[in-house]
């Protein structure tokens, strides 16, 4: 009643013990597979996991840039100005992961809740009563005249130009590996996991145990039943090139690096034109918000204290150096995988499965 191994010759086998085979190859054939992807895979969550730690550290210097501008340069500010500062580089790390933000809303919430602070404590120090209404008003206020001029502007655009390719550097990776896991767990159809009971077991029905499969038979049988997973071929050679493009944008004059690093200085030239046209916007504000209340005496506003650049280059140079490296090292291992899916079958037919250097080997009928 043998329906797989089937043979003219007498046979110590059993529907049942069939049927035990056809479990047996399902489960070599998903552990064979997720042995092949778990160098792959190790790499790309290697990856992952050094460009976020390259990525955060690059952010941490940035941040600690432009705390120490406050403290430096604009004090009287300092203080308030870290809950905006923080909330900037939290969403700009958001944005990197893939959340559904834009560097645009990141960096204008950003300026709405410096101007205030800027208004209050830099271009007229002698407000004592900053209202929530009057806050709130100065916020909108800020998106009509433009206190920032065009500095505001040019930081959404630099940093939305260098931070676009590691945005979708990252979501390409979970995507890479999402492809890996589904493969892994791919079913085995009905006629390949009997194809494989063939390749692999009839030979123990007939007492040959240490007869193994001919070389061409393996590929015969491991191409069939692995037909759907080759056609991922084209579009992982796709996949392999676009991670290439975008790991060489995000490298290119070190767009993203510099966009960090420059932050503190962007939002320097920010204050100081507003300080700078400092009469114009208070006449502005006074007709828009009404006038707050002013502190008794005449009061100057903050002078403008030109800032030096804060020296912390040591960690950003080892940062950048880390990322590009990884990048590097990551990319040239990616580009050797390019044909992964297009020679699974002949890996999966390398080393122990199949004879090699022997004169004899079970073709599928009978040993040859």
């Amino acid at each position: 009643d043998l329906q797989i191994c089937q043979h003219r010759a007498p046979t110590c086998c059993t529907k049942k013990m069939e049927e035990s085979y056809q479990a047996a190859v399902r489960r070599e054939r998903t552990q064979s597979i997720q042995a092949l992807n778990f160098e792959l895979k190790y790499m790309i969550v290697g990856h992952i996991t050094a460009f976020q730690e390259a990525f955060e550290s690059l952010l941490r210097f940035a941040e600690n840039r432009t705390s120490s501008l406050f403290e430096t340069a604009y004090r009287p500010m300092a203080k308030e100005a870290a809950e905006p500062v923080k909330e900037l580089f939290t969403d700009i790390s958001l944005y990197i992961l893939g959340a559904e933000t834009t560097v645009e809303s990141a960096v204008l919430r950003f300026f709405d809740s410096l101007f205030p602070l800027v208004y209050s404590r830099l271009i007229n120090p002698g407000i004592t009563d900053l209202s929530e209404d009057y806050t709130e008003c100065l916020r909108l206020t800020r998106q009509d005249i433009n206190p920032f001029g065009h500095y505001s502007k040019s930081m959404v655009t630099e940093l939305s130009k260098s931070l676009w390719a590691s945005r979708l550097l990252s979501q390409a990776l979970s995507l890479g590996i999402e492809v890996i896991n589904t493969t892994e767990h791919a079913a085995v159809s009905k006629e390949c996991s009997r194809a494989l009971v063939k390749m692999q077991y009839c030979p123990h029905c007939q007492g040959l145990t240490l007869i193994r499969p001919c070389v061409g038979y393996c590929l015969n049988v491991m191409r069939g039943c692995l037909a759907s997973m080759s056609e991922l071929d084209v579009q992982w050679r796709e996949f392999i090139s676009t991670l290439e493009y975008l790991a060489n944008e995000m490298g290119a004059s070190q767009g993203l690096e510099a966009a960090l690093a420059g932050i503190w200085s962007s939002i320097n030239e920010a204050i100081l034109h507003a300080q700078l046209n400092g009469p114009q916007l208070s006449a502005t504000v006074d007709k828009v918000c009404g006038q707050p209340k002013q502190q008794e005496g005449n009061l100057s506003s903050a002078s403008i204290v030109p800032v030096k650049e804060v020296t912390e280059t040591q960690t950003f140079v080892m940062a950048h150096t880390s990322l590009n490296s990884k990048r590097r090292e990551f990319i040239s291992y990616m580009k050797r995988s390019r044909t992964f899916y297009a020679s699974i079958a002949e890996r999966l037919c390398d080393g122990d499965l199949v004879m090699r250097d022997s004169s004899t080997c079970w073709n599928g009928e009978d040993v040859v």
